[in-house]
């Protein structure tokens, strides 16, 4: 009896670890699915898909990273083919306004554009706090455009955490300009720059005074300064700023050989200067991609972004490691008190992680 009772509690077991394994492997084999299907449907251009899309990537929850990189991996064949140009200035200049004018106008001539418009974020919701679909109404209801607002949120740079996952899907998704507008120009607002093709600096008519507010390292990263506002009573200050900032353009190194930084004057609701300015851009494109350095470039912020996220994924596994954190406390203390160098901290607290793993 006790024989026959072993033997059905066995042959239980076996059926039960049977159906176990087999609710996993169609449990995976339907994430796939989800995947697969989210990726054609992105692929074939469905707007919803791709909001969707992002928003995965977006998530901060462990356990859509897997799918969020799988959904990144599946589109990678198609990108690759859109311009990106980052757009850069101080708050107030006109980034938007400048944006939607730039972005109609190219909607117009056939293109498909999308803008990642990345807003501060709020310190009570997380969330974004101008909501540029606001403040683009024209654009954001042409169905040749889509306008993603991302919180910043603690990222540094003046770009979402996942801008560069979210110009890879709105590729795929048959974009053919990428335009990143970023949340202001200030100390650490160069990130953005190891992303794009083309980096557009962004100035108000205010000449000398207004260049002294810029970061010379900003200028520097410029492939072409606009000048916005040039109309109405502010064209003769937008020209002596155009003026002040060609000369200090011309004072600085090239990036690219063949390529000098210049200066375009704009009046965004009148829609002026805009055609240069894309014009602009079209021969910096041709100009990087007949010497190469186009892809070179690209091939380089692919580099950049595989260091940041090695960067980003040790400082989290050492968050997560709950004796890396003790140590950590304890060296912070050291370090305030001066007893010891941050230096010799960190080679401590690494060579004690590295020790475990």
């Amino acid at each position: 009896m006790v024989g026959r009772v072993v033997r059905i509690v066995a042959e239980n077991s076996s059926i039960l670890q049977a159906a176990i394994v087999t609710n996993i492997m169609n449990t995976h084999s339907s994430e796939e699915a989800k995947i697969k299907d989210l990726t054609d449907a992105l692929v074939a251009g469905d707007r919803r898909a791709l909001a969707k899309a992002i928003t995965l990537i977006e998530s901060r929850r462990s356990k859509d990273e897997a799918a969020a990189a799988a959904v990144v991996n599946a589109s990678l064949p198609h990108t690759g083919k859109a311009v990106r140009i980052g757009l850069s200035g101080a708050p107030g200049v006109g980034k938007s306004t400048f944006v939607e004018a730039l972005g109609t106008w190219l909607t117009q001539r056939g293109h498909k554009v999308a803008v990642l418009a990345v807003d501060p974020s709020s310190r009570r919701s997380g969330g974004s706090i101008l909501g540029d679909k606001t403040r683009m109404v024209k654009l954001a209801q042409d169905p040749n455009a889509f306008i993603r607002p991302s919180p910043a949120g603690t990222t540094l740079g003046g770009v979402a955490r996942r801008t560069r996952e979210t110009m890879l899907l709105v590729e795929a998704a048959g974009f053919d300009v990428v335009l990143v507008e970023t949340v202001g120009v200030g100390q650490s607002e160069t990130a953005v720059a190891d992303m794009v093709d083309m980096f557009l600096v962004l100035v108000s008519p205010g000449g000398g005074d207004d260049l002294q507010g810029i970061k010379r390292g900003i200028m520097e990263l410029a492939d072409l300064v606009v000048v916005t506002k040039a109309d109405g009573d502010l064209v003769a200050a937008a020209n002596r700023a155009a003026a002040d900032y060609r000369a200090a353009l011309h004072l600085m190194r090239p990036k690219f050989d063949g390529w000098f930084a210049d200066v375009r004057l704009v009046s965004s609701p009148e829609g002026r200067g805009i055609p240069e300015v894309w014009n602009d851009l079209e021969k910096f494109r041709s100009l990087l991609t007949a010497s190469g350095a186009w892809e070179h470039q690209r091939r380089g912020q692919r580099v950049a972004w595989l260091q940041t996220e090695l960067r980003e994924g040790l400082a989290s596994a050492l968050a997560e490691d709950p004796a890396a954190s003790a140590e950590l406390v304890k060296a912070e203390a050291a370090v305030a008190r001066g007893t010891l160098s941050p230096a010799a901290a960190a080679k401590a607290i690494l060579a004690h992680w590295r020790a475990k793993t």
